[in-house]
């Protein structure tokens, strides 16, 4: 059974704690807050009120067939050079 505990710390006590993985524990560590980050900015990406009006105007070009998906840009570029 995997037990969750919550600390709060410091960030200098943190940083001692860190100080005392190996190597690899390390490496989990940064992976870990790597995916984390990474979630945080794409929620905040995606809550982005200019991010969203871009992601409806393309949306609303593409159904007014005034853009392509990447596959239709290729097939159609294949076709060319045939």
């Amino acid at each position: 059974m995997l037990a969750i505990v919550k600390l709060q710390l410091s960030l200098e006590d943190f940083a001692q704690a860190i100080s005392s993985l190996n190597s690899e524990e390390k490496r989990q560590l940064q992976d870990i807050i790597e995916q984390q980050i990474f979630e945080a900015e794409e929620a905040a990406y995606e809550d982005d009120a200019q991010t969203q009006a871009q992601m409806q105007a393309v949306c609303a070009e593409y159904a007014a067939g005034e853009s392509m998906t990447m596959d239709e840009y290729f097939a159609n570029r294949s076709n060319r050079a045939s």
